[in-house]
């Protein structure tokens, strides 16, 4: 079903808007109601990790996730390009997600393909997506997939925060198109799968001789086979790229990195729309380039500075940075770093747009 917008949103106190519009932050009730207008081209920007904490802790004593209007059941602070207005660029969304210790943001599913990147996580804080209850420890990466159902529940005693990433803009905005979203009839969707389910379909094996059943296709299941719910383990992703820094050559403008493949395909991208990667920079100032895609970084540990043309981005742990298309950069850390990059180059590679180039001496 079409999502309803609600006619009155929430007001909160002038202190916590105070704090979020010093830094450029809204909640996430608010910034949706901006999609689908005329979008401007994005600027370079950055979100710093003690200004993103304020907000959340504002908003998380500000406004219940129980108070919140139906559909928008989700305690977010998104980071706002000032040239857009309701999102970090215009093909991603980023926003920072709270649950307090003891609530549950209801179940739902939408149109949108999504992931969640642990901040601080718990082992009892869980998203449970298909039937599966995934634990959401400190960098974990979960996907929720396009029109799977999906609540997060925290059993824990302490606040869990995560990332929130889609491709909302590009679909809502981009491409103009609506939103298709509906609420699940209980607030938590049954578990219905043991924990660990579909790594041992995906991350081991594949369900042998599988044959059509027969059933009607559901919505979004389009020309390949969709992303499906897994959770990558960061002590697992970290080992890797570790092993590949001690013996592969760095990417002259990236370092080194790992992609988050589809588990369907084993191959990027993550989402036919966006793709993730864990980069290590350790090895001083990278070289310039540029492209047509826009890039998302969050600091995951280490500090550093990113030129974006004239601008100078400096970045320590949990901060949030966007690099718009055609924008020249390089990285340059304080000694070693580790980021999660995020990219909507799939998206101009499936139209043969993507472009890319270092600049000219």
């Amino acid at each position: 079903m079409a999502h309803e917008k609600p006619e009155e949103l929430l007001r909160l106190s002038d202190d916590t808007q105070g704090i979020l519009d010093e830094h450029d932050l809204r909640p996430l009730w608010e910034v949706q109601e901006d999609f689908g207008t005329v979008i401007d081209d994005p600027e370079p920007g950055i979100w710093k990790w003690a200004d993103i904490e304020r907000a959340i802790d504002a908003i998380e004593a500000d406004v219940p996730i129980a108070e919140l209007p139906p559909g928008f059941q989700r305690r977010v602070a998104v980071p706002v390009n000032t040239s857009l207005g309701n999102a970090i660029s215009n093909t991603i969304y980023v926003g920072v997600q709270t649950v307090s210790p003891g609530e549950t943001a209801p179940a739902h599913r939408h149109s949108a393909n999504a992931l969640r990147f642990t901040i601080d996580g718990h082992e009892e804080m869980k998203t449970v997506v298909a039937g599966e209850e995934f634990p959401m420890r400190d960098n974990d990466l979960v996907t929720t997939p396009q029109w799977e159902w999906h609540d997060h529940v925290n059993d824990s005693d302490e606040t869990a925060a995560w990332l929130d990433v889609l491709d909302l803009p590009l679909f809502l905005d981009s491409f103009n198109k609506q939103q298709v979203f509906e609420n699940h009839e209980l607030e938590r969707q049954p578990v219905t799968k043991t924990q660990g389910y579909w790594d041992s379909q995906y991350g081991r094996g594949r369900p042998a001789d599988e044959r059509s059943n027969g059933e009607i296709p559901g919505p979004f299941e389009g020309i390949r086979e969709a992303t499906p719910p897994y959770r990558f383990g960061w002590n697992e992703m970290t080992e890797s790229l570790r092993q590949r820094a001690a013996n592969d050559e760095p990417d002259p403008h990236d370092g080194y990195s790992l992609a988050y493949a589809n588990p369907a395909t084993g191959k990027e991208p993550l989402f036919p729309t966006m793709s993730f990667r864990a980069q290590l920079l350790n090895e001083g100032p990278t070289d310039p380039h540029f492209h047509n895609a826009t890039e998302v970084y969050f600091v995951i540990e280490g500090e550093g500075v990113t030129h974006v043309d004239d601008k100078a981005l400096e970045w320590g742990k949990w901060d949030i940075f966007v690099v718009p298309p055609d924008g020249t950069h390089h990285h340059d850390p304080d000694g070693e770093a580790i980021l999660l990059g995020m990219t909507d180059r799939p998206v101009l590679e499936a139209f043969n747009f993507y472009a890319e180039a270092e600049p000219s001496s």
